[in-house]
This record gives structure tokens, C-alpha cells and sequence, in this order.
């Protein structure tokens, strides 16, 4: 049995997961950090990690009832994310790399929610939908690598959600008991005109977010807004997500990553599934926010194809993009 111990500091949460080769999940162990307002402060956030590494790095080791010795190599996600949270989990991968004498495994952040999505679906060959706070991008596996077939052009969706109610005065935080402020908001509105883009394969949510701060200023309801925006931005990303599938042929859809928890979408893509006749696969709310697990799974899956990098040349990479990455299974 192969066990990877996993590192995880990309944006908000500081989390270590602990996997076997079963496949089992042995340990999640997380901290996350929530700003008192505003968006995330990447050098508040990474001074959080720091105060908290060492307890969580305990908490994890503590459920699998292992200490670092037992684990066969140690996993990390050197990007894509914000340099300062990248670096803390870096230095505590590679500290324990170093110091026990294990393989180091370099993990990338995007990548590693897909993997733990087909983990836990099953999917085998999917299309996937993968959509957070500072990602949004259609991708499917071709040859050796995931391979993009459309993504936004400016703001992620994750970051266009927040950035929307953060400045609508609803958040932080911005999702209570697993529903983001928006898709509480949205509840009793009604539709309003909003600009809706798409250009080819591509979204765009900037313009839609400006639009929808300008309708506010302007005497619309709260509650129409929210409703509006959120009604456009989900359907211009199924809209790429079908012509992805069209061009692609693929018959199984899995949404991964963090806007991947909210129901509402899910719904639309359900009737997507619906109607293509396809299989719709979607990670579990728990692992669709970052975490460990996915970074320890990713890790091993790499680690049995020989992938690690010496301490001291596991640089941390901001843009790392999924589709520069060598996948092997």
C-alpha cells in the first residue's frame, strides 16, 4: 500500500490530506482563512497559515494514526494560486521532505480538483466543468495531457460571485452552511436585462458584473440583481460547457471545484444531462472546495509515475496552467 501525505495553501485554506492507494482517504485536516472584509488578503492569509500549519499538519497525522515516517512521499501544490499562501505550504512540504527523508512530489492546484472529482465520481472520460474563485475553464483529457476548450476571459466565476456580493454589501462570508450569498439573494427575484457574453467557447463575466453594480446604483432591487446575474452568468457557462461537448463527442459531464457546491447550477446542468442524454458526475461539496485530499491523491497518482523534484528546486508557480502538465494515467 502506497500512502501520500498532501500540502495545500493555494488561495484560502490551508489543508493536509492523507491517502492510500486503495483507494482510501485516511486524513483532512483544514484551516480557513475568512477575511473580515474585502476579497482575500494573500500576505494576512499566508501569516494565518503559518500560526496554523503545524496543528493542522497534527490534526491530519492524528486521524490516520500515522506518523510522518509511515508516509512514502509528501505532496504539494506549487500552483497556480497567490504567491504568499503557495509559499507557506511549499516550505512546510518541503521541510518535511528534507527532514524525513521523503520523495516530493510538485502538484498542480487545477489538475489536482479534477483528479479528486474522477476519484469520487468515477467519471472515466469525462468533460469537465471546472469552475472556482480564481479558475473557470472547460477541459478534457486528450493524449497526455487536459487540454482547455474554453475558458473566461477576465474574471473567474468563483471570483465574479464574490466580487458581486461583496460589493452589493451582502459578504463576507460568503457561503453559509454550503449556499454562497448569491444564490441566497437570488431567492424572490426577478429577471432583469443584463448583458449576457459569450464569444466562441469563451465566457466573460466582467462586463456582466459591471452591468449588474451599475443596475443597483440605478434602483433595482437587490434581490432582481442577483437573481439576473446569476441566471446569466450559470447559463453562458453551460452554453461553452455544450459546445465543448459537441466538438468533443463526450457522453460524461463532471463539475469540480468550489461554484461546483452550488445546487442552482447543478440544476442547469442536470437538464444539460437531461436532454444530451449524458451521465453528469459532480464532486461532493466537501471536496469541491480545496483541500488536501485532493492534493495527497493527485500527489500519489504522480508518485507512481515516478514525478518528484528535489526540496530545493520546488519553486512555486502563480500561473501554472493545468494544460502544461504531463498526466501519465
Amino acid at each position: 500500500m502506497v500512502v501520500v501525505l498532501g500540502v495545500e495553501s493555494t488561495a484560502h485554506t490551508f489543508g493536509v490530506g492523507i491517502v492510500s492507494d486503495e483507494p482510501k482517504i485516511l486524513a483532512d485536516a483544514r484551516f480557513s482563512y475568512v477575511p473580515e472584509r474585502g476579497g482575500i488578503h494573500p500576505r494576512e492569509a499566508a501569516d494565518r497559515f503559518v500560526r496554523n500549519a503545524s496543528r493542522v499538519l497534527r490534526e491530519a497525522l492524528d486521524q490516520a494514526g500515522l506518523a510522518v515516517e509511515s508516509v512514502d512521499a509528501v505532496a504539494v501544490a506549487l500552483g497556480p494560486g497567490m504567491g504568499p499562501c503557495l509559499r507557506v505550504g511549499a516550505t512546510v512540504a518541503r521541510a518535511l521532505a528534507s527532514y524525513y527523508g521523503k520523495p516530493l512530489v510538485p502538484v498542480n492546484h487545477a489538475v489536482a480538483h479534477v483528479e479528486i472529482g474522477r476519484m469520487l465520481t468515477g467519471a472515466a472520460d469525462p468533460l469537465v466543468v471546472y469552475i472556482s474563485g480564481g479558475n473557470t475553464a472547460i477541459v478534457a483529457k486528450h493524449g497526455s495531457r487536459y487540454r482547455v476548450f474554453g475558458e473566461t476571459l477576465d474574471v473567474a466565476l468563483g471570483n465574479f460571485m464574490d466580487t458581486l456580493v461583496r460589493e452589493l454589501g451582502l459578504a463576507p462570508p460568503y457561503v453559509v452552511s454550503g449556499v454562497h450569498a448569491l444564490d441566497r439573494c437570488a431567492e424572490g427575484g426577478r429577471f432583469i436585462e443584463l448583458p449576457y457574453v459569450v464569444k466562441g467557447q469563451d465566457t466573460s463575466y466582467s462586463g456582466l458584473l459591471t452591468a449588474a453594480l451599475r443596475a443597483y446604483r440605478s434602483g433595482a432591487r437587490v434581490e432582481d440583481v442577483c437573481f439576473s446575474a446569476r441566471e446569466i452568468a450559470y447559463s453562458s457557462l453551460v452554453e461553452v460547457a455544450e459546445r465543448g461537448l459537441a466538438q468533443l463527442g463526450k457522453t460524461e459531464v463532471l463539475l469540480v471545484g468550489g461554484v461546483a457546491a452550488s445546487r442552482h447550477l447543478v440544476e442547469k446542468f442536470e437538464a444539460l444531462a437531461e436532454y444530451r442524454g449524458l451521465k453528469l458526475h459532480v464532486v461532493p461539496p466537501k471536496y469541491a472546495v480545496d483541500n488536501g485530499v485532493m492534493i495527497a491523491w493527485t500527489g500519489l497518482l504522480l508518485f507512481k509515475h515516478g514525478v518528484t523534484v528535489e526540496p530545493e528546486k520546488a519553486a512555486v508557480r502563480q500561473r501554472w496552467r493545468l494544460d502544461s502538465v504531463d498526466v501519465y494515467w
